[in-house]
């Protein structure tokens, strides 16, 4: 494997911090209210949500560029849940994909279609998490 980029972080949990060895993410983390912590620091789930919401909306618009679509009003907002699962948990995602006018129908479809087949992030949980995919 030869990567193009790696990124680099360190936590020793979800009640610390997490650092990028750049320095420049340095995140206090804290469980949140819903599992019984103070919810005064971000949690894995919305630094998950976070990156899968910009890298399937900078897909997203590549694949439109490359297809001659205008993309550029498209916003991509991800729910990344947790749900309980007998001595685990386990991930859930909603991908909701706000699509300007001339996106909706069948073109946004395909669109959204292709850009889940293709972002890094969804390839990576395919087969392993819930998802679902929300035109908006």
């Amino acid at each position: 494997m030869n990567p193009t980029y790696t990124a680099v972080a360190t936590s020793s949990g979800r009640e610390s911090r997490a650092v990028t060895a750049d320095g420049q993410l340095d995140v206090h983390l804290a469980f949140p209210k819903e599992m019984g912590g103070t919810g005064d620091g971000l949690n894995p789930e919305q630094l998950f949500a976070a990156g899968w919401a910009a890298c399937f909306s900078t897909t997203l618009g590549l694949i439109a560029k490359d297809r001659g679509l205008d993309a550029k009003d498209v916003a991509v907002t991800a729910e990344v849940s947790l749900v309980p699962a007998p001595g685990r948990f386990d991930l859930a995602a909603v991908l909701r994909v706000e699509l300007p006018d001339h996106l909706h129908g069948e073109p946004g479809k395909k669109l959204l279609e292709a850009t889940h087949a293709t972002c890094p992030y969804s390839r990576a949980v395919q087969g392993n998490i819930s998802v679902e995919v929300i035109a908006e």
